[in-house]
């Protein structure tokens, strides 16, 4: 008996000691060697980027803010998408927002108050707000219209808390009160009226949701100047291309940065440009940061 535990006790020891040689050091080494093979090193080091004088700058797969030490972008480079990793494109916090379609009202800041930690209470941006917030930003750094539908001029979300009777669809079909619920007090509303009842500025701490939420679309174009994805983050926060229009949108302010004409800057652009994966999967993209490397070796910017 004695001597069949021990054989059983063995034999579970062997097959240890070999799958932790075969898991544990043969197939990580497998995988390494086959990750140095030509064509393959580059991605299985990270994709890094280096510079004329061999530093590392970056990485092809990962983006990066160009902002200035006050947090305001640096006019003179290609501006990113947003990004929702940790203070901005950090590997180690990749994230989303999970903000949806539905996140159109904000939660003001209430005056005086504190959070958790005992900082003064900031509120909570919608989504809309976001990018109506984003899209009013961009307009004015690059000068070309930033309005949006659903947006109000100050850049926040168009959106109003209707209250009154309702039929059976939920429709307010008498309107007895109306506030824009991301516009504070004393805002002036962006509408005067709705349905002839005077908008109200929004009161921090008030509760609209008994109203009817109504997001309002304004004059804005169907198609705004400000692309889509200059508004929004990826669902990683670390992508570091963004659309050929958006750096279309962007060329003329880093051409006067730096001193050189658009077109040159649009060659680069169009250098740095990559096709459909496959000819038919995904969208054209132009990758920030190895675009923004290549600005520095053809035109430095001049302080």
């Amino acid at each position: 008996m004695r001597s069949s535990w021990l054989r059983r006790h063995v034999a579970a020891l062997r097959a240890l000691l070999v799958l932790t040689v075969v898991t544990g050091v043969v197939y990580p080494l497998a995988i390494w060697a086959i990750a140095q093979m030509p064509g393959l090193r580059g991605s299985a080091d990270g994709s890094m980027i280096k510079a004329a004088d061999g530093s590392v700058v970056g990485s092809r797969i990962i983006g990066q803010s160009f902002t200035g030490k006050d947090g305001n972008p640096l006019r003179w480079y290609f501006q990113p998408r947003p990004s929702a990793a940790g203070d901005g494109y950090d590997p180690t916090a990749t994230a989303a927002s999970n903000l949806g379609p539905e996140s159109v009202v904000d939660t003001l800041p209430v005056p005086g108050a504190k959070d958790e930690e005992g900082n003064p209470d900031e509120g909570t941006q919608s989504l809309l707000t976001q990018v109506c917030g984003r899209s009013k930003a961009i307009g004015e750094l690059d000068g070309v219209d930033g309005s949006r539908p659903f947006c109000t001029k100050s850049g926040v979300g168009a959106v109003l808390s209707v209250f009154g009777p309702r039929d059976a669809t939920g429709r307010v079909t008498r309107p007895t009160r109306v506030v824009s619920v991301n516009e504070a007090c004393p805002a002036v509303p962006f509408v005067a009226t709705y349905r002839g009842v005077t908008v109200e500025c929004a009161k921090p701490g008030e509760d609209y949701a008994p109203g009817r939420i109504v997001p309002v679309r304004g004059g804005a174009r169907a198609t705004p100047a400000v692309p889509s994805d200059a508004v929004t983050a990826s669902g990683s926060g670390l992508d570091p291309a963004i659309s050929p229009a958006n750096a279309r949108m962007q060329a003329p302010r880093v051409a006067t940065a730096r001193g050189i004409t658009t077109d040159r800057v649009l060659d680069l652009v169009g250098e740095h440009t990559t096709g459909r994966s496959l000819g038919f999967m995904g969208e054209p993209s132009v990758n920030v940061v190895e675009l923004n490397l290549d600005l520095d070796r053809v035109a430095p910017h001049k302080s």
